[in-house]
């Protein structure tokens, strides 16, 4: 299978040092940055239909950035003025680091565990048992909430942004020879733009378990993936797939 150009579904990296531009560099081949899905905020009016009354709640859930972003916004929209005592709960420490572009941080009461998973911030969560928790998420959300009610976590989930379609001109080639993906969403895209689509001679990677199912539901085929003890990350994965395939 030769490779000459290579789709990342992903935005362009910001910094000249990314290992992108590496394996470009090393094994001669084109990438073109173009995500297959975006990002979109709900108005007011469409969380309001959620019947969710933000007031009513004492801490809130995060688990992305991008949620961060969705709640504030939201928050102003709704003209609701953030109480200093509201609570932050974080799966990440770089998540409730973020916070600090809305918030003072050290003024704050701010929770976190250590590794990014929903599952180690559960026994935090479970610990302030009376807290009201707002959890904030996407309309694809991929945290097993099962964990939370396991956890007898009071919860209510509210969804505040959604992952859309980034479509395609009509007529727009799809001339690559290999596809990279990293979330379940981009391959509905892909079905969706192009519903002919033959992979024949297309090479498939992905970064996720998520995402590699989605290849197999869609009944395509799946030439490398990552994370896997050889290639923890998707560069590593292409890069492994290029020198196997020189």
């Amino acid at each position: 299978m030769k490779i000459n150009k290579i789709l990342v579904s992903q935005p362009k990296p910001t910094s000249e040092k990314s290992p992108y531009y590496d394996i470009a560099n090393k094994y001669g081949v084109e990438l073109i940055f173009r995500p297959f899905i975006r990002i979109e905020g709900l108005n007011a009016r469409e969380f309001r239909q959620q019947k969710i009354n933000i007031p009513d709640f004492t801490a809130i859930i995060f688990t992305a950035r991008t949620a961060i972003d969705h709640f504030f916004r939201l928050a102003e929209e709704l003209r609701y003025a953030i109480p200093d005592d509201l609570k932050y709960f974080c799966t990440s420490e770089s998540i409730a680091l973020y916070l600090q572009k809305y918030i003072v941080y050290r003024k704050r009461k701010i929770f976190y565990c250590e590794n990014g998973k929903i599952a180690d911030l559960v026994p935090i969560l479970a610990k302030h048992n009376k807290e009201k928790y707002l959890y904030v998420i996407s309309d694809v959300h991929k945290e097993d909430l099962s964990l939370l009610d396991k956890g007898k976590i009071n919860y209510t989930k509210a969804v505040m942004y959604r992952t859309v379609s980034n479509d395609f001109e009509p007529g727009e080639p799809l001339d690559y020879d290999a596809l990279l993906f990293f979330s379940p969403a981009g391959i509905n895209s892909l079905k969706k733009n192009f519903p002919d689509f033959d992979q024949t001679n297309v090479a498939i990677g992905t970064f996720g378990v998520t995402t590699a199912q989605a290849v197999h539901d869609a009944g395509l085929r799946l030439d490398f993936q990552a994370p896997t003890p050889k290639t923890p990350s998707m560069t590593a994965a292409l890069e492994q797939f290029l020198k196997d395939n020189k």
